[in-house]
């Protein structure tokens, strides 16, 4: 999960194959750099530690993103690591212009969501839905929105509590030790 813009695009083939199904679009990225010179790089670092280029198949059929690559677009992408160590983005994966995103989003980019890596979130399809374990968030902005960026996406964040539930947090400093579910006025 990197910040970059893409600063240029070109389509390349695997050397085994001349099937135009197999081609990929190669962006070239530059991370966004933060303050104290520290590259947005918010997940992935252990596995990668600099990203030139990002994948993704030319065709949209094959889940392939198209961005823009005049380096003036600054976006969220995330993405997979494939086996040969190249990045991969796709349709279903979360890639969204940085300026699309809400203040929250933002925020909880830079330190709420890691703070729910031991917690998971359950998808509400149908009623009556319900969590199954404490570590689990009833995310339901699909089920009352039919949206991906409903107002729990875009303004919470699953966070595990001090007694080892999870429940869903929005807005104001970090949670501390003594974090109780609350929210700005």
């Amino acid at each position: 999960v990197i910040r970059a813009k893409i600063s240029g695009e070109k389509i390349v083939s695997p050397s085994n194959s001349s099937s135009a199904y197999m081609k990929m679009i190669q962006y070239e990225i530059k991370l966004i750099k933060a303050s104290g010179n520290l590259l947005h790089m918010f997940k992935g670092f252990e596995k990668v530690k600099d990203i030139q280029y990002v994948y993704t198949p030319v065709f949209s059929s094959l889940c392939g993103v198209k961005l823009d690559s005049s380096n003036k677009v600054q976006y969220l992408l995330s993405g997979n690591m494939l086996n040969d160590g190249k990045v991969s983005i796709g349709l279903c994966d979360f890639v969204e212009p940085w300026d699309n995103l809400s203040l929250s989003q933002k925020k909880n980019l830079n330190y709420r969501y890691q703070s729910g890596c031991d917690c998971r979130i359950a998808t509400c399809n149908t009623v009556p839905c319900t969590t199954s374990e404490d570590s689990e968030c009833l995310w339901t902005d699909w089920f009352l929105d039919n949206s991906l960026s409903g107002e729990q996406a875009r303004h919470f964040a699953c966070i595990k509590r001090s007694d080892g539930s999870c429940s869903w947090y929005r807005g104001g400093p970090p949670p501390d030790k003594d974090f109780l579910d609350m929210s700005d006025p």
